[in-house]
């Protein structure tokens, strides 16, 4: 297991390399060329100067997080075909650079949906939040101005002001669309990269949907157990994995982490691991990454991934806005780097005590 940190990049971030550098244990961030746009080739000296500033730093590149799927790709429009020579292309680039990981996602429009970014908690802290009322009463537009506001002016991924600026367009390619025909497209396009991941043995990890349930009438479909079965099942080749991100999966109390992590055994390429609290149906919000402070069994989780194998990266996910830091939403330092410390507290533990059975 390598314990790593998601790094939005300098000037980007509020979070240096130098101080990711000294969160003990933590030995390599995930990273992306932030500012390219989603379906442009990257350039190979972009990605060596990426590489290099994070080696400079004490640090490897553990992944990339995200390479972006243009919405042409994920709609199955006449113009994708074009944009998979671009992704291939830029797959060969970080190969050649010896990138091994790619974590991305096949949400349509919106990567992830909150109602409230800096919710208030009984601690003084605040975090992230999702009540389904608020985005039910709510529509794209004024919630996407909602979220930028609370974004502490960082550019929040995923809620890039170029797509936003498209919103229109973007929702009316997805008219028509359903869940079956994203299946599809989705499988159209493993099938188009796997030759190039097989070669360069670059294992793709799809994130799941965040909230892994439909918003806005959008279709979503990597959103629990019988759907990540069938995205392996769509190309079945070792490079076909899954980013296991317990926070979103988590966020709706039927899905059973530990039971999905055996599903997958062997599949899971990168973990993003946090806790969340479920208030009510279709309601959860963030809290800390320690198990007492959410919903989940965050020892059971680890213990679960280490029975079952797993040696990749991992990184605490989403933290609290805690001592009155200010940051990108959920992207702070000082909880990231607690959370950091408890989960490499918990494989530490897990190591030594192997024998001991979950139950």
């Amino acid at each position: 297991m390598q314990m790593t940190m998601r790094w939005f990049g300098a000037g980007g971030d509020s979070v240096t390399l130098e101080q990711i550098r000294q969160v003990s244990g933590v030995t390599g961030v995930v990273a992306s060329l932030y500012k390219v746009p989603v379906g442009t080739i990257w350039e190979k000296a972009e990605i060596l100067g990426l590489q290099r500033e994070v080696e400079n730093a004490g640090l490897t590149l553990a992944g990339i997080e995200s390479l972006g799927i243009h919405d042409s790709i994920k709609t199955g429009s006449p113009e994708r075909e074009q944009y998979l020579d671009n992704y291939i292309i830029s797959l060969e680039r970080l190969g050649e650079a010896g990138i091994r990981l790619i974590c991305y996602n096949f949400m349509p429009v919106f990567d992830w949906i909150r109602s409230d970014l800096a919710k208030i908690r009984n601690d003084g802290a605040t975090a992230m939040s999702y009540e389904q009322k608020i985005i039910d009463q709510s529509d794209p537009y004024t919630l996407s101005a909602s979220m930028n506001r609370q974004s502490n002016g960082y550019a929040l991924a995923g809620w890039e002001p170029e797509r936003l600026h498209k919103l229109d367009e973007l929702l009316e390619k997805y008219q028509g669309i359903d869940e079956e025909q994203l299946f599809a497209n989705l499988a159209y396009f493993l099938e188009r990269i796997m030759p190039t991941c097989e070669k360069y043995q670059i294992k793709m990890a799809i994130h799941p949907d965040d909230p892994p349930w439909s918003v806005f009438g959008l279709p979503r479909i990597i959103t629990g157990k019988d759907n990540l079965l069938r995205l392996i099942k769509l190309a079945d080749r070792p490079f076909n994995g899954v980013t296991l991100c317990t926070g979103s999966l988590g966020s709706n109390p039927g899905n059973d982490i530990p039971d999905i992590i055996h599903a997958l055994k062997g599949r899971i390429h990168f973990v993003h691991v946090r806790n969340v609290r479920h208030t009510a149906p279709g309601n959860f919000e963030e809290c800390a990454h320690f198990s007492g402070d959410g919903s989940l069994d965050m020892f059971k989780i680890m213990k679960t991934l280490y029975n079952n194998g797993f040696d990749g990266p991992i990184r605490p996910d989403h933290g609290r806005a805690i001592w009155g830091e200010i940051a990108m939403p959920g992207y702070g330092l000082y909880d990231r780097a607690l959370g950091a410390s408890y989960l490499i507290g918990l494989w530490e533990a897990i190591e030594k005590i192997g024998d001991i059975k979950c139950v």
